[in-house]
């Protein structure tokens, strides 16, 4: 029976990166006659060790680890060997990890001794220990924030190399980014917004290394781009919208010379092969984007509505626009593979992000309008980050019309993702569970609810909680002037009037317009202030159970209905974002699914704790100082010195007069290796931490190194390295 703590280093971060045997034995041809083969599950062994096989026969070496016989691993994780079988059944034997330069034993079997019988053969033999003996780290920063002296003005996919090296030399395993699919909508700065891709499978042109596919012929277009180039990585942050302009404009000119040798190569043909799908459709959703000058295929009259046909005949009319799109997805596709290519050969795995929503204006959206529901948009309820709830625009899912095909859909993205990565970040994993749906006309998250759900009725209201339901309290309590929605006032200009449609105690839910859901932070409204104080507990009563108990079962079963098929589609190792509003059911079904959740210090999951301890983290767990929706140690620090005293003085185990005003170099290095020391399984922090550690070389301002700012819709993504990666000096310990 394979133990399922094990699960996580079955996937192709352990077997295919950071333990690949870089020198496999050539296969074991199958047992002679007479003899048995013993195969045995052993994932968690460093690749400079092995699994040998130790015993009270002679043949196994009489108990002797030197005698002990090395065994094949050109089936890694699994590892086999052939044995006379006269010689070895009735003997105790068990597997050792030896390292195969010194012989030392690195490690004994845990539990009883084995007995060799002729079923040996036949059984799924697993390795006991070692689950939750190895511990890794690793680094998280954007592409586009990556600086180096080959870059045109943001960070490019072959600057993964150089970051590769610097994790590997730092004794890390893990580079972690953020979602690097194509967001083009605009070609504005708006575009910036990683989360709202236009696909998801196509790569976004930002990322690509341009004088890596060529170099202009004509000189003077050479000098021009030369300093032009000069000029966008002389800037602090990312001119976005330049640098996307620049390098659109570089690659028509690359493929005005080079592009039909290139698209009548065989790799090319190979890649379009693997990939029609869902190209042919990105491509036509980008001509047609250009042509209508919008990325809202609802005003492309006769092209609203996707057909094989409409791509059939812009293979034909707009065969040079489509064919430049593809060039430039291959040498995408050819760039990120060497980058990963290059990672695996210094043992650092990389981990992708894979966002929850899709934006509305999308291919996918366009090519599957019955996989979501485009009248609703998806957010989160009110947080730390956010006192109005989020509203990310994004449609929610249907998942009924998925499950129909076995959410075909999702496991393809995945199964694109997993040609890249080697883990990923389910961003918002809350949403398989339940996601939180605002209506169409709302602008803030609070008027949002979670759907699916169980909305009460009125009878149920007064049945369960002794709660009288009044439909005013659907209405504002306070004056809206005549406007019918927070989008209508939005749109009218009246911003000061969108807190007053926030002021309701239920909204109505979307499906079934006869029950309702309480408003979240309800007590914050003026009808709630209202209320008789007995109304006010029935109310009190009835908010603590839905949100907190009554949906606990309902919410397990729905993730349980999609996240298997999802998880299980490709072998990468799946790491949950599970901050926020965290239904009781969660650990559970993670637990289950060995995905491994996310523990930040400043949002602990225990309620009424304040800061978590890195010590007592669940092993199944990435540990992080901060995310890119955070402020980074040292502003966070400066935030708030109230919090930040009884941080230093309870976690830091700090005195008042020795608490500093700024988190000093020694301050950030003590935060940053008690979470590389945690007791999770991987520790993965920013880059901005690390580098505040070395007082040298961390940037003079701390605000200009936060990524987002999730209270703010319309943020924009420039954060860029303000020093080399050439000259990035390594983190030691």
């Amino acid at each position: 029976m394979v133990n399922n703590t094990i699960k996580p280093f079955l996937s192709s971060a352990f077997t295919d990166c950071i333990f690949r045997r870089t020198d496999p034995s050539a296969p074991l041809p199958p047992p002679d006659h007479g003899e048995l083969r013993v195969r045995v599950l052993a994932p968690v062994v460093l690749p400079s060790e092995e699994i040998a096989l130790a015993g009270s026969s002679p043949a196994l070496g009489s108990w002797d680890t030197v005698k002990a016989l090395p065994m094949n691993d050109s089936s890694f994780p699994y590892w086999e060997i052939n044995l006379p079988a006269k010689a070895v059944i009735g003997a105790e034997y068990k597997f050792i990890v030896r390292d195969k330069t010194t012989g030392d034993v690195t490690a004994w079997e845990e539990g009883y001794n084995r007995e060799m019988q002729h079923a040996t053969q036949s059984e799924e033999l697993c390795f006991r220990g070692r689950e939750r003996w190895w511990h890794g780290s690793g680094v998280a920063i954007p592409v586009f924030s990556l600086r180096s002296d080959k870059d045109f003005g943001a960070g490019d996919f072959l600057d993964l190399e150089l970051m590769a090296d610097w994790a590997a030399d730092s004794g890390m395993n893990f580079i972690q980014i953020l979602p690097v699919n194509d967001t083009t909508m605009t070609r504005t700065n708006s575009d910036s917004y990683p989360y709202n891709a236009n696909s998801s499978f196509a790569l976004h042109p930002l990322y690509l290394r341009v004088d890596e596919v060529g170099t202009p012929k004509n000189p003077d277009d050479r000098e021009k781009f030369d300093k032009l180039r000069r000029h966008l990585n002389s800037l602090p942050a990312i001119d976005y919208a330049a640098v996307t302009n620049a390098k659109e404009e570089y690659m028509r000119l690359i493929y005005t010379e080079q592009g039909n040798q290139t698209l009548n190569s065989r790799e090319f043909s190979r890649f379009l092969v693997r990939n029609y799908i869902w190209l042919l459709p990105y491509a036509a959703f980008c001509v047609m984007r250009d042509r209508n000058n919008t990325a809202d295929f609802r005003q492309w009259g006769g092209a609203s509505h996707y057909s094989s046909d409409l791509v059939a005949d812009l293979m034909h009319d707009s065969a040079e626009e489509m064919n430049f799109i593809f060039f430039m997805q291959y040498h995408l596709d050819r760039q990120l593979r060497r980058a990963r290519d290059y990672a695996h050969s210094r043992g650092v795995a990389l981990k992708g992000d894979i966002p929850i929503g899709i934006s509305s204006d999308s291919a996918d959206a366009w090519q599957y309008p019955d996989l979501f529901n485009l009248n609703c948009q998806a957010g989160a309820p009110p947080d730390d980050f956010s006192i109005m709830g989020q509203n990310w625009g994004f449609p929610t899912y249907n998942w009924q019309r998925m499950a129909h095909d076995g959410y075909s859909w999702w496991r393809r993205r995945l199964q694109k993702m997993a040609e890249y990565f080697d883990a990923y970040r389910i961003d918002h994993i809350l949403g398989f569970f339940r996601i939180w749906q605002i209506p169409k006309e709302s602008v803030h998250g609070l008027l949002g609810h979670f759907s699916p759900a169980m909305p009460l009725s009125p009878e149920d209201m007064s049945r369960l909680y002794g709660f009288s339901f009044d439909p005013a309290f659907l209405l504002p309590g306070m004056p809206t002037d005549g406007f019918s929605s927070q989008r209508a006032a939005l749109e009218a200009g009246r911003n000061d009037l969108l807190e007053a449609f926030d002021d309701v105690l239920f909204v109505q839910d979307s499906s079934h317009p006869e029950c309702f859901h309480p408003r979240i932070a309800g007590h914050k409204t003026t009808h709630y202030a209202a209320l008789p104080e007995n109304h006010r507990r029935a109310f009190d009563r009835l908010y603590e159970d839905f949100f907190y108990h009554r949906h606990n079962e309902f919410w397990r079963q729905q993730a349980m209905d999609k996240l298997p098929a999802l998880v299980n589609a490709t072998p990468m190792l799946a790491c949950a974002e599970d901050l926020g509003m965290i239904p009781a059911c969660v650990p559970q079904v993670l637990d289950q699914l060995q995905i491994l959740s996310l523990e930040v210090q400043r949002m602990p999951k225990e309620y009424g704790v304040e800061f978590g301890h890195t010590d007592k983290y669940p092993y199944s767990s990435v540990a992080t100082t901060s995310t890119h929706d955070m402020s980074g140690i040292r502003r966070w620090w400066a935030e708030s010195p109230e919090r930040s005293g009884r941080y230093a003085r309870h976690i830091l185990g700090l005195s008042d007069n020795n608490i500093p005003p700024e988190a000093t170099p020694e301050i950030c290095r003590t935060i940053v290796n008690r979470h590389l020391t945690s007791s999770s399984m991987l520790s993965i922090l920013p880059l901005q931490d690390y580098l505040s550690a070395d007082g040298s070389i961390r940037r003079k301002n701390p605000e200009e190194e936060q990524i987002n700012n999730p209270s703010d819709p319309h943020h924009y993504w420039c954060y860029r390295l303000h020093v080399n990666l050439e000259t990035l000096p390594l983190y030691i310990r």
